[in-house]
């Protein structure tokens, strides 16, 4: 009994450093049972012992205050200590932005995490840098009268490096880190306090995307999400990305002009996850511009092979993502990928959502003027969705428009749907601008967009999303397809007419 006690006062002076206070509370509660032991002998022995446990435990509570409990890193008091010494000078900091929401899942798994990256972190730091930690999941850093460009290439080196891949014990993880950086000026009427404060407060999320209160389903889509993206993130690495090519039909030259490249990924134990479930993970993780390259040039590897084989010119369309238009080197990507692949310009086509091509239209408009410069097409998905002008689309200057799916379904037996489309291919042929109905299931709705003025269709109506190989044996299928565009008989069932 005696030993059994003892024990728990050294497990809890092991743990001391996580909760100072709440120690305390077992060494009281240890030593009142210890006195309610029998025979005097033993509880003295055992009191004497946790006596020399309490006096340890008053040696270290110093170093408790002052250093941080999982990464031991200092805490914030001895930044602002410094900070104030200084007076001036430049602070950095760093967000484990996925520490939270690990902690709901697995606080232990967090705590490793944040441990991890620590030690990490220490080993990159020059000794005369000083890190603390400001928060539970920020790091701040202390670059005195630094200057902030030399600060920021610092800070933006570490996150890369943190945020590599780390073996938590329980598996891989990759850490996400967030960077931010401000001045500090003693002389100003913002504390030292106020300032690191503000900073973690720029990393919080849209109001509603964390901390709010949640269900036991919540919590298990949660762990789900979350199990996603660290799965996605390793998903290039292993190869289980691939992309499918739905065909692009030129009705009015009865052919194949191209195909939309379409993002999948088989998952090892998962099987074939939908795009509707990981594309909103891929673009909520910070992954959408490395996917988005990824698939650019994966396409474009694939249309130089439609080349070598044969195969008339065909263009392929490729989805972009807006954080891939955040920035200004989209352009010279392309015209990269396009010389390694030597594919020529007029092979690709970019695709943009309506709401995504208009968000920021001079941005975008120079953007556009770069890209149309290498000489590729740049089409507006999902036409009709958004809230795009006249205007919008002219200073934009779209090679094609697509139809939304959504009015192409019974157009010829919907009367709402059959005004917008014809909207549509009216404001095509008034702007010269490429018409494409998208989502073409039937044959009705076929004969009904072909009867008002629509010549480029994409549907299972022609072919679901194909393999390369499949692809390739569609294109060549020339009598098979003038069969669908103009059926002697009624077009037979979709899966009886084409590859699988």
């Amino acid at each position: 009994m005696i030993v059994a006690l003892l024990l728990v006062a050294i497990v809890a002076l092991v743990v001391m450093a996580a909760a100072y206070c709440r120690l305390w509370l077992h060494l009281a509660a240890i030593r009142r049972r210890i006195v309610a032991l029998p025979g005097d002998g033993a509880a003295r022995t055992a009191e004497g012992a946790l006596d020399e446990i309490e006096r340890q435990v008053v040696q270290l509570r110093p170093r408790l205050l002052t250093q941080h409990p999982i990464t031991a890193l200092p805490t914030r008091e001895a930044l602002l200590a410094r900070m104030s010494a200084d007076k001036n000078g430049v602070v950095g900091a760093l967000a484990f932005t996925d520490f939270d929401r690990l902690t709901a899942i697995d606080p232990v798994i967090a705590e490793r995490m944040l441990a991890i990256c620590a030690a990490r972190l220490r080993q990159m730091l020059p000794p005369t840098r000083l890190a603390a930690q400001i928060d539970r999941g920020h790091i701040g850093m202390w670059y005195g009268d630094g200057d902030a460009a030399t600060a920021q290439a610092e800070l933006t080196a570490i996150a890369y490096a943190l945020g590599q891949e780390i073996d938590s014990g329980a598996g891989k993880l990759t850490p996400k880190v967030a960077v931010r950086l401000e001045p500090f000026d003693a002389a100003e009427a913002r504390s030292a306090g106020t300032l690191l404060s503000q900073l973690v407060a720029s990393f919080t999320l849209p109001a509603g995307a964390a901390g709010a209160p949640s269900t036991s389903d919540d919590a298990a889509l949660a762990r789900d999400h979350y199990a996603i993206e660290q799965d996605l993130r390793q998903a290039i690495v292993q190869q289980e990305l691939s992309l499918a090519f739905q065909p692009l039909i030129d009705a009015g030259r009865q052919i194949v002009c191209g195909a939309e490249a379409l993002l999948r990924w088989d998952h090892p134990v998962r099987g074939r996850i939908s795009p509707a479930l990981f594309v909103p993970v891929m673009e909520t993780a910070g992954m959408a511009r490395e996917i988005g390259n990824w698939a650019l040039n994966a396409a474009t590897r694939e249309a130089g092979r439609w080349r070598a084989s044969g195969l008339p010119p065909l263009r392929i369309a490729i989805n972009v993502s807006g954080h891939q238009l955040e920035e200004d080197d989209l352009p010279a990507l392309v015209r990269r990928t396009l010389h390694h692949h030597n594919v020529p310009a007029e092979a690709i086509e970019l695709e943009l959502t309506e709401s995504v091509a208009t968000t920021d239209t001079e941005h975008c408009r120079r953007l556009f003027e770069a890209l149309r410069a290498t000489g590729i097409k740049l089409a507006v998905d999902d036409f009709g969705t958004g809230y795009s002008g006249f205007s919008s689309l002219r200073r934009l200057a779209f090679d094609k428009i697509k139809i939304d799916r959504e009015f192409v379904t019974d157009v010829d037996r919907r009367r709402d749907s059959q005004a917008i489309c014809q909207s549509v291919i009216a404001l095509g042929a008034g702007l010269g601008i490429r018409v494409l109905a998208e989502g073409v299931e039937r044959y009705g709705e076929y004969a009904w967009l072909r009867r008002n003025g629509c010549h480029h269709f994409q549907g299972f109506y022609f072919a679901p999303p194909l393999t390369g190989d499949a692809f390739t044996a569609f294109v060549r299928d020339t009598d098979g397809l003038r069969h669908l565009l103009h059926p002697a008989t009624a077009p037979l069932p979709v899966h009886e007419r084409v590859c699988p």
